[in-house]
């Protein structure tokens, strides 16, 4: 599935602040290797349903036997090892023996304390691999697992580990064994060891899915053979939210735009981005935030939330939406399946250009029936002159000021909101009181400073 760098900020999937990203919610490797791999993974959701069910599968199986997750291979095991691989120690004997291993710890004895430290980590790993191994042999594999453990299991039969594997532990070898082992790893087993450390990466990156989808409640989505694109969400919330509340959601090629309305605050750039990451959750193989969620396979996800001017090249905020606009239809002309996601569109112009520009865009965008779009908007008043689209949906949120205090339901209503709170936050904040006072005293003036400071 195709998904840019933009729309991965949009939907803060990564964000220069890493504990407001998704990643970081959902990164729970232990190793900077399957951290790594993770990373491949957020930014190449698959395009094939095959893809997306075995790695469900997968998920599925690791997630129902988490505590039994192999430990024995961590971070520092990995890291020494790839140290190992880089290191040139000094000539190792051709052939190990007794006294000439007593005569290399003696001449070179950092190169012998870190071939020894070095094998011990290895060791933990070829152990650790035979857990792994068995951790994976109680159930059927899928292909996409399946190709990934052949490749350590393969290296785990070689003939010139058997010595190795036959011993209990790493103090069991005798010093010209830890030698002979430093002599193999390091020349005639350098690829097979940069092998191990790429698929542990791989079942790291899994493992850490799996253990988000359990802490995080995350459901696994069902995928319809719907040749047209269609999400159906009961519950739907933002996981990135402390209290976050369900939405229910139904979008096909008859009800393929939601025209989004609300006071700021109210959850409109909420509900947007809840879509947008569990639709992309799903084609990751991993649960959503949903109680249930069925949903067609897209071909890409598309935002335009977060568009910013850019001085250097002189372009403005408003050239840069109309520029992410017409990408944006230019790809989804293909005819295949896409979600849209418009965050205020047009805000960079004035309200006559901005309601103008809208009309032409939605318009025009509402009739790519291979296409779901949401887009949210202060516009209200252009609302009526969509009612005769037929496969518009008008959705707004409510906002309630009692006794002098904004309530927000973040209930998705039917219809267009009639909210109008712009200036009564101007008053409730005191903004309007200070500007009615300016010049009248000192004291207001202090107290406008203040205000600044604070």
């Amino acid at each position: 599935m195709l998904i840019d760098n933009i729309t991965l900020y949009d939907l803060s999937i990564f964000h220069r602040e890493d504990e407001q990203s998704l990643f970081n919610k959902i990164d729970h490797t232990r190793t900077s290797t399957g951290k790594a791999e993770l990373k491949k993974k957020f930014t190449r959701p698959f395009s094939d349903i095959t893809d997306i069910l075995q790695v469900q599968e997968i998920l599925s199986f690791i997630g129902a036997r988490l505590d039994a997750w192999p430990v024995s291979i961590t971070n520092g095991t990995l890291l020494v090892i790839e140290k190992f691989l880089d290191d040139n120690p000094n000539a190792l004997p051709e052939k190990p023996n007794p006294i000439n291993a007593l005569f290399y710890k003696w001449l070179h004895p950092a190169e012998h304390a870190m071939i020894r430290f070095s094998m011990q980590q290895l060791f933990a790993c070829i152990k650790g691999f035979e857990n792994l191994h068995d951790f994976f042999s109680a159930s059927p594999r899928p292909k996409m697992l399946d190709d990934v453990l052949q490749k350590s299991e393969k290296i785990l039969r070689d003939n010139r580990l058997k010595g190795l594997q036959s011993m209990q532990t790493f103090n069991a070898l005798r010093p010209e064994e830890v030698l002979h082992y430093g002599k193999v790893f390091h020349g005639e087993m350098a690829n097979d060891l940069q092998t191990l450390i790429e698929v542990y990466g791989k079942l790291d990156a899994w493992y850490a899915m799996a253990k988000a989808n359990q802490q995080l409640g995350l459901q696994l989505p069902i995928f319809t053979e719907d040749v047209e694109p269609m999400i159906s969400a009961k519950g739907l919330w933002h996981l990135m939210l402390k209290e976050p509340v369900g939405y229910d959601l139904e979008m096909n090629p008859h009800s393929n735009f939601i025209f989004l309305t609300g006071a700021n605050m109210a959850g409109k750039t909420t509900l947007i981005k809840a879509v947008g990451l569990s639709t992309y959750l799903a084609h990751l193989g991993m649960g959503v935030a949903a109680k249930s969620m069925k949903l067609s396979l897209f071909e890409g996800i598309l935002s335009n939330i977060t568009v910013e001017d850019n001085l250097i090249k002189g372009e403005s905020y408003f050239f840069n939406e109309v520029r992410r606009i017409r990408e944006t239809i230019t790809r989804i002309s293909d005819g295949k399946r896409w979600l849209i996601l418009i965050d205020e569109l047009f805000k960079g112009t004035n309200i006559q250009d901005a309601m103008k520009c809208s009309l032409a865009v939605i318009r025009g965008l509402i009739k790519m029936r291979n296409g779901l779009f949401i887009l949210s908007t202060h516009l209200y008043e252009i609302g009526d002159e969509l009612k005769d689209l037929p496969s518009i949906s008008f959705k707004y949120f409510e906002t309630h000021l009692t006794e002098n205090e904004l309530r927000f339901s973040y209930q998705l209503k039917e219809g267009i909101s009639q909210d109008r709170m712009g200036y009564l936050i101007l008053q409730k904040e005191g903004v309007t009181s200070l500007l009615e006072n300016i010049g009248k005293n000192t004291e207001i003036e202090s107290e406008i400073n203040r205000k600044i400071s604070g």
